[in-house]
């Protein structure tokens, strides 16, 4: 039977993703619009991102802070292209945003001394096998294939490289252990629900350390300049962007951090995540159909919820058969209005995603879960019938 009951928020995008609870544009109404970002008053809004970003996430007072433009891949990418090449390289990789940060590491940057640990989708490469005496290139929780490094336990806090953290959909659900991070990165699209385009650069004083006295064989573009006669750009984290942000986005962004607040910081925000991990958890227990598409549970991501199709007919279908079913369920739910976007990343194995941040009702996940039961029998019944 067709479900009768709807998310009143359907939106389960992996990025951008759904704004915060009772969101509406008139949060924006502050916005110093038509104002320098340069002017007091831009300046003030760019330095509160920063400093109720500090106190919710728990970054220690001597990291620094700063807003970068191009989103996570934008401050990703400053930070290998001005801290690689001082020591060998361990780039992990175990799903496709990883598998991009080696190919720049191989292909642009060209560095020789690399050392690719890879795992297929749905599972994590042996961390063991990792050399802290070198820098450490890794994605805390892998958006397209829903699996997370469990904790920091695999990393010394007294190591001799830099541990270099793509953190874009872990950064406020996830705990992240500022000793064992050297340079962070995220986007403001994710667990808060912000606006895309804007990056958050997060660098211990290790890696601010290495910006002063090292200086890569390769030209740096302006963008990507965070020193000025070997000492750091102190300005660029304390709200003095390289580029012009968009002061709309900065007004949404300071709503969603108040409100992350409001429902008790960090906690708050990992509580509401693990919640909506449990609710597709129990769907997935009883499921006939479903699975998950992380091998262990310890590795399961919150945010990123990655599921495939385990029954049998389905699994004995050739790829493109496959993607081709997935890709008809998760049109079936979008066209009854019961949810958008749950459709798994282009290169992941066939199958669904679902996001589960902070600023998605766990109300609006269980309403979901019995339209994808719907779309999977419709799914499969033309299949029987086709056959």
């Amino acid at each position: 039977m067709k479900p009768t009951t709807r998310p009143v928020v359907p939106y389960f995008s992996s990025g951008p993703c759904a704004k915060r609870p009772g969101w509406s544009p008139d949060a924006l109404t502050d916005a110093a619009l038509a104002r320098s970002h340069r002017a007091k008053l831009g300046k003030a809004k760019l330095a509160e991102v920063i400093d109720r970003t500090r106190a919710i996430l728990g970054v220690p007072a001597d990291w620094r802070i700063g807003i970068v433009p191009a989103s996570d891949t934008g401050a990703f990418e400053m930070a290998m292209w001005t801290l690689l090449g001082a020591r060998g390289v361990d780039a992990l990789a175990w799903e496709s945003f990883g598998a991009g940060w080696v190919t720049d590491i191989l292909k642009q940057l060209k560095l020789d001394d690399v050392r690719v640990i890879e795992a297929d989708y749905g599972k994590l490469p042996d961390l063991g096998q990792v050399d802290f005496a070198r820098d450490v290139v890794f994605t805390w929780n892998g958006t397209t294939s829903g699996v997370r490094v469990p904790n920091g336990d695999w990393i010394p806090a007294d190591r001799e490289g830099l541990t270099l953290c793509d953190a874009t959909s872990a950064a406020f659900a996830m705990d992240l252990p500022w000793d064992k991070l050297d340079a962070v990165t995220y986007s403001w699209q994710k667990v808060l629900g912000g606006e895309a385009q804007h990056g958050m650069l997060i660098l211990s004083p290790r890696a601010v350390e290495r910006l002063e006295s090292y200086k890569p064989a390769w030209p740096l573009p302006k963008l990507f300049r965070m020193t000025k006669n070997g000492k750091l750009n102190e300005g660029i984290f304390k709200g003095e962007t390289i580029n012009t942000p968009s002061m709309l986005c900065v007004e949404d962004q300071i709503d969603a951090l108040r409100w992350a607040e409001s429902i008790g910081g960090l906690k708050g925000l990992i509580a509401r995540s693990q919640a909506n991990l449990k609710a597709v958890e129990a769907w997935v227990e009883k499921s006939d159909w479903a699975a998950f598409l992380p091998e262990t549970a310890e590795t399961r991501s919150s945010t990123s919820i990655c599921l495939v199709i385990k029954d049998a007919w389905f699994t004995a279908l050739p790829a493109e058969a496959q993607a081709a079913a997935a890709k008809k369920l998760a049109a079936l739910v979008e066209a009854e209005g019961a949810g958008y976007d749950i459709g798994a990343y282009r290169d992941a194995p066939a199958g669904l995603r679902i996001w589960g941040g902070a600023t998605v009702e766990t109300s609006d996940i269980e309403a979901l879960l019995p339209w994808l039961d719907w779309a999977y029998a419709q799914v499969k019944t033309e299949a029987a019938k086709a056959a």
